[in-house]
């Protein structure tokens, strides 16, 4: 064998060595920066990355809560594997004890941090907004101001002006700072689902998922208890068939307004608005709260019974009259003398 041959097998020889070399010290460094950890043990904290934070702002936010020791180490282990996606906003319950890796899982996987909300039965829209901005899940006014855009509604199938009435109240589990399109298409989405088990009953007897939703808010501001929500239905709905005015209250309440100061007046049940059912017939234009399930199903299920009135008696029930003589008999009996 000639010389220079010896040479160049030689040269590929050291070559194919330092690569080797170089290979092994790249992906045991790799695993070496995705293997560290703060400490061996800690709690979990939450903690908040910011919108359009990078991988070096993301580091910065991890040190300062004590995830990570070294802030531009875990960046460049993000670096180095940055096929495997960006990191992605929210809210994190993320630990020292976890290593690299698994942090970086976290974030490009979006496991964000979810918190339960609770909606409950009854709730105005302008309830439903407050609760979800005191809980950090979409801001009052966002959600109010996209609640009542028609075209919005539009979108999620609800050819209302509103969304009052259509948020189903429920318990949520929800990032922080979900926005206000993402959280009122959930609501839509779980009281579509609650209606879809009454549409048959509701076309058989001629009433549209609008009235039926309007008489189950009724029904749900002025029940006490669920199992007197069929009476309370049979109450209203026979009034409607004899064209009588359904005088609830909650209804006026619901039309004040703001201006509403907690006692109903005889001037505010004569003082005409469009929700006052003292002053007009039939339903009001639309739901006066988000109604629940029992509401909804007592909409279209109403207890056979002859009744046109009831009075709340003091303990959460009512009684209920057939004649106008018997209401005022129970009327004295558990509101006058009170």
């Amino acid at each position: 064998m000639r010389p220079w041959r010896h040479s160049l097998l030689a040269l590929l020889a050291a070559l194919a060595l330092l690569a080797g070399v170089a290979a092994g010290g790249y992906w045991g460094g790799k695993a070496w920066l995705l293997g560290r950890r703060a400490s061996q043990a800690g709690t979990a904290e939450l903690v908040d990355i910011p919108k359009g934070a990078t991988l070096a702002r993301a580091g910065q936010v991890l040190a300062q809560a004590g995830i990570v020791k070294n802030p531009r180490l875990f960046e460049l282990a993000g670096r180095l594997t940055a096929e495997d996606g960006p990191i992605l906003a929210g809210e994190y319950e993320l630990s020292p004890a976890m290593n690299a890796a698994r942090i970086l899982r976290f974030l490009r996987s979006g496991r964000v941090k979810l918190h339960y909300v609770l909606i409950p039965e009854g709730y105005t829209l302008a309830q439903i907004a407050s609760r979800l901005d005191e809980g950090g899940i979409a801001q009052e006014s966002e959600v109010l101001l996209l609640a009542n855009d028609p075209a919005f509604a539009a979108e999620l199938g609800v050819d209302r002006p509103s969304l009052e009435g259509y948020l189903f109240p429920d318990t949520y589990r929800f990032p922080r700072h979900l926005g206000a399109r993402a959280v009122l298409s959930a609501m839509v989405g779980r009281a579509d689902r609650a209606w879809q088990p009454l549409t048959p009953v509701a076309k058989r007897q001629g009433w549209s998922r609008h009235d039926a939703t309007i008489l189950a808010s009724i029904i749900q501001r002025e029940a006490g208890l669920d199992a007197e929500m069929p009476l309370i239905s049979a109450v209203y709905r026979n009034r409607l068939k004899r064209g009588m005015r359904l005088q609830a209250d909650p209804t006026v309440i619901y039309g004040l307004g703001r201006s509403f100061n907690g006692n109903l007046t005889r001037a505010n049940l004569e003082g005409d608005t469009p929700y006052n059912t003292y002053t007009r017939a039939g339903l009001p234009p639309g739901p006066i709260c988000s109604p629940g399930r029992d509401a909804l199903k007592a909409a279209l299920h109403p207890a056979n019974a002859p009744y046109l009135y009831f009075v709340a008696k003091g303990d959460g029930g009512h009684q209920f009259s057939t004649t106008y003589a018997q209401h005022q008999k129970a009327v004295d009996a558990f509101q006058r003398r009170r």
